[in-house]
């Protein structure tokens, strides 16, 4: 049967309208590209952790063209304690650079060369996937000695936070850089990074409200140190923490320093957050972690050498919230305060078997 006058005008105003659509996506992809509505939220400025400045000054831009192409250690570093950067490898080929960056933490599953706004704006397939178990992320770089914006994207608070990165041309080996660098100090002893210091900024150094990033439970109390009652299970059983330990009550969220019964552990992790022994003199392990919960189970890693090769162990913490008191209560408080008194009543006793020594002889 043939077709009518309109069905056939029908058809050709559908196949037009195919047409315009095959067109707009072939000559106008971005058009129809669109935001992942899975990673569209960025974190409100009170929950942005404090940022450190990594220009030092003197600084100028290096670019591709002023490094000699190969692949090379470098020394990054993040604006941010929380996106602690362990380990940066450089690539310079072909007029662009690239880095991979191994983090400390696996907090961060996603980056965005940008801003949060950028990223929660931008398609999913813009988004920086980690590589492998190292957690390593590979960036482009537009230039060394210059800030770069940088969204991480949060696995357990699925939003983003601004972070700048900085990759140090100082750093590179002698002759990698094809241009003199100005006069700017050393960037690692100017940024002061240390593993233990990194350790207690993560657990610590807040300005206003960034705990929404450490996960510390917030506790109602005046800040402060005092004790808390902690129990662990987990591992052998030939490792303890001491307890009480210490609570550290911090803008109004609860950390606790940990005092292991060895000195063989090297880090912790909390929340796929690493923290590393702040004991530098060979005594007893210590750490400052935050307290995710109170009077439940939180699972830790620990890490020990005391078998020679590392090994990482599960253990889960309790916090009873009952047990809070003062820090006099934990017994190492007390043993220096003993030692104190003690000191002071010899020192007591010495001026006076003088006083009386030299009275004798008067």
């Amino acid at each position: 049967m043939a077709l009518s006058f309109r069905k056939i005008g029908v058809f050709w105003a559908v196949l037009a309208i195919a047409c315009l659509c095959a067109c707009s996506f072939v000559f106008y992809p971005t058009q129809i590209a669109c935001a992942d509505q899975g990673h569209n939220k960025v974190a409100p400025p009170e929950q942005m952790a404090s940022s450190k400045a990594l220009t030092l000054e003197g600084m100028k831009p290096i670019t591709a063209d002023q490094v000699k192409e190969g692949t090379y250690d470098i020394t990054a570093e993040s604006s941010s304690s929380f996106f602690k950067i362990k380990g940066a490898k450089l690539t310079v080929r072909d007029g662009a650079m690239t880095a991979a960056i191994s983090l400390d933490s696996k907090s961060y599953p996603l980056v965005y060369m940008g801003t949060g706004e950028d990223a929660a704006a931008a398609p999913a397939e813009d988004y920086i996937e980690f590589d492998g178990d190292s957690w390593t992320f590979t960036v482009p770089v537009n230039a060394l000695d210059q800030e770069i914006d940088c969204a991480a994207y949060s696995k357990r608070k699925k939003q983003w936070y601004d972070r700048k990165l900085m990759f140090y041309a100082a750093t590179l080996p002698e002759g990698a850089v094809l241009v003199d660098l100005p006069e700017y100090g050393d960037p690692v002893e100017a940024s002061g990074a240390s593993a233990a210091k990194a350790a207690t900024d993560i657990a610590l150094n807040k300005v206003g409200n960034e705990n929404p990033e450490t996960g510390a439970v917030p506790i109602d109390l005046p800040d402060g140190e005092y004790s808390i009652e902690v129990n662990m299970t987990g591992g052998s059983g030939r490792a303890s923490v001491s307890s009480p330990t210490w609570l550290i009550v911090k803008d109004g969220y609860a950390y606790a320093r940990l005092l292991w019964s060895s000195s063989y552990y090297d880090y912790m992790i909390v929340d796929e957050v690493r923290y590393d022994n702040q004991t530098d003199d060979g005594s007893n392990s210590t750490f400052v972690i935050p307290i995710l919960a109170m009077d439940e189970e939180i699972p830790v890693v620990a890490d020990t050498t005391a078998m020679g090769d590392p090994v990482e162990i599960d253990y889960n913490l309790t916090f009873y919230s009952n047990t809070v008191d003062d820090k006099d209560a934990i017994p190492q408080e007390a043993a220096v305060k003993v030692l104190i008194l003690a000191l002071i009543i010899i020192a007591v006793g010495g001026v006076l078997n003088y006083v009386l020594k030299k009275r004798r002889k008067q």
